[in-house]
């Protein structure tokens, strides 16, 4: 007969190793039934694997695709309209901005709750719905809206690097290029958070170069309250509102956020392979699915807690940043003749507030070029794999996509011409991705128990009603010689 074992707590890794004497262990064995759950309520609580992470780094963790897709939002075309707004009709249009940022928080997060429910993008979805010939049609205009978001930040970001080391615009959109597939190199090799933190980095540096203008020229507080009155002067300020409006929510932003948050929370381990095959150890079969259900739901609903805060936050940013550009342009630009350039809107910046403020608003606009043209990238290479199946080398794809940019200022076009077609291509493509999206969000055979209520529905069809709307009489403006 073996001699009595003694379970020694010594440390966490002991703890864990050890088996604890279950209920059965003979009398022989010199254990009791009460001391070995004793010993075996010790192991679970010292057992690093059952060592549950603080929430706040939890919820840290968790956080980050929503910023990504936040870039879209801060492009050189938002930058573009918001200082025009800002010039000509001073604070009035204020109202404008906060209501298309509040629209595009319900729309985002309604992409990245697809994400996280179905474990799939929303091109996933829709290519297994469509048909071959509609899922070509459907793939076909989303990667015209795709190549005209990255016509707008290539362009954007070469004039920010003529504007600051005086770049030919065909060798600074060269440039842009080449940067944009290192990072998107990072996104492929290294992981997909590192991308991110490399995205956050330069939406920072965007924030810091578009907002930092607010401290040598702070603006008229009073003025800027009055401007949360929605009013508009005259037909011109309808035209400026129907384009910052319709320009604010971005088609490629809302095709990427369910695959942002798809890649993000598989890289972490809480995606959604996770959360249905966890299951306990013994029990029936149906106690099993039962406890896998339970898991799954617990934890799906922590990632949409999580991604309701991450959306909050990241657009808050991305709405500041362009409140901040109108604020800016009002308090310094209005009156001012040649703004309705990105060129014109630099030197007047820089005539009225120095040329330390002009260099820091050339930073920030170079800083959303290149975040914004890799985000644009990111989403076409998802839009494609998802609809078509087809996964294209993201880095091949980007080298083939920057070519349209590159003969149009090749050309001589002008930047900021070329900017206002791009924004009429996209407003072209928003109803084709807010309509289904808001179909999906809504299906209960879809989302189960996690379709959009009521109040939700009808708010995001409220709210996709007057960006269609707004967006057609954008398109029809520019058709008509009125823009």
């Amino acid at each position: 007969m073996r001699a009595p074992t003694r379970l020694i707590m010594l440390d966490d890794s002991s703890a864990s190793s050890a088996a604890p004497l279950g209920p059965d262990s003979a009398p022989g064995d010199g254990a009791t039934t009460g001391e070995s759950d004793a010993v075996a309520r010790i192991a679970r609580a010292h057992a690093p694997a059952s060592r549950p992470a603080p929430p706040r780094h939890r919820l840290l963790a968790l956080l980050g695709p929503a910023f990504v897709a936040a870039v879209a939002y801060v492009d050189p075309g938002n930058v573009a309209a918001n200082i025009t707004a800002g010039a000509r009709y001073g604070y009035a249009l204020v109202w404008v901005l906060v209501l298309a940022n509040a629209m595009a928080v319900l729309i985002q997060y309604q992409s990245a709750k697809l994400g996280i429910v179905t474990g799939r993008s929303l091109p996933e979805v829709l290519g297994e719905r469509l048909g071959r010939r509609a899922r070509l049609a459907f793939w076909g205009q989303a990667e015209l809206v795709a190549a005209a978001t990255d016509l707008a930040e290539v362009i954007g970001g070469a004039v920010a690097l003529h504007l600051l080391l005086g770049l030919p615009l065909l060798t600074g959109g060269c440039m842009i290029g080449a940067v944009s597939m290192l990072l998107l190199a990072l996104q492929e090799r290294r992981s997909q958070r590192t991308f991110e933190g490399v995205v956050v980095g330069l939406l920072v540096a965007v924030t810091i170069g578009f907002v930092g203008g607010l401290v040598v020229a702070p603006p008229d507080w009073s003025s800027t309250a009055a401007g949360l009155v929605p009013r508009l002067r005259d037909s011109d300020s309808l035209l400026v509102a129907a384009s910052m409006l319709g320009a604010t929510v971005m088609p490629h932003a809302i095709y990427l956020h369910s695959s942002l948050v798809r890649d993000h929370h598989d890289e972490i381990g809480e995606g959604r392979g996770r959360r249905t095959s966890d299951d306990g150890s013994g029990g029936s079969a149906d106690s099993t699915d039962r406890a896998r259900d339970d898991d799954s739901g617990a934890r799906t609903a922590v990632l949409i807690r999580a991604t309701r805060i991450d959306v909050a936050w990241a657009l808050a940013v991305a709405g500041a940043v362009n409140i901040a550009l109108l604020l800016l342009a009002a308090s310094a630009l209005s009156g001012a003749e040649g703004t309705d350039t990105i060129e014109g809107a630099h030197a007047a910046i820089t005539a009225s507030l120095g040329p330390a403020v002009g260099v820091v608003f050339a930073v920030g606009l170079l800083a959303s070029g290149l975040a914004s043209t890799s985000v644009g990238a990111y989403a076409g290479s998802e839009i494609m794999a998802g609809l078509l199946h087809v996964r294209v080398p993201l880095l091949l794809r980007r080298a083939i996509t920057l070519i349209p940019a590159l003969v149009i200022i090749g050309v001589g076009a002008e930047p900021t011409w070329a900017l206002v077609l791009s924004q009429v291509v996209l407003s072209f493509g928003i109803p084709l991705a807010i309509v289904p999206l808001m179909r999906m969000t809504g299906s209960p055979r879809l989302m189960g128990r996690w379709r959009d209520g009521a109040p939700l529905r009808w708010t995001a069809r409220a709210a996709a009603a007057l960006i269609i709307v707004l967006n057609m009489a954008l398109v029809w403006l520019t058709i008509t010689g009125r823009a």
